[in-house]
């Protein structure tokens, strides 16, 4: 069998992790200072965003820690050829 990716499977590709989004008036945005706690649309524990280039979500997973820093430990991979849009 053919790799049909080929030499496609040495392309850099930025990976980030969305734990969630909110919505701000412009004039909070500009409001925010240390120690403020903004609220994001995803509840504790709730699944996190695996994205690619910043718009390909390519699985879920969850928050964990790996020698004092964070990782993700993927859950869920997203089928299809071209993935989804993340939510």
């Amino acid at each position: 069998m053919t790799d049909a990716l080929g030499p496609l499977r040495d392309v850099p590709m930025e990976v980030s992790v969305e734990i969630g989004r909110t919505s701000m008036r412009l004039a909070d945005v500009y409001g925010i200072a240390v120690g403020q706690v903004i609220e994001l649309d995803r509840a504790v524990g709730a699944p996190v965003d695996i994205l690619a280039n910043d718009k390909v979500l390519i699985a879920r997973g969850e928050v964990v820690e790996v020698d004092d820093e964070y990782g993700v430990r993927v859950t869920e991979v997203v089928g299809g050829s071209g993935g989804a849009e993340p939510g």
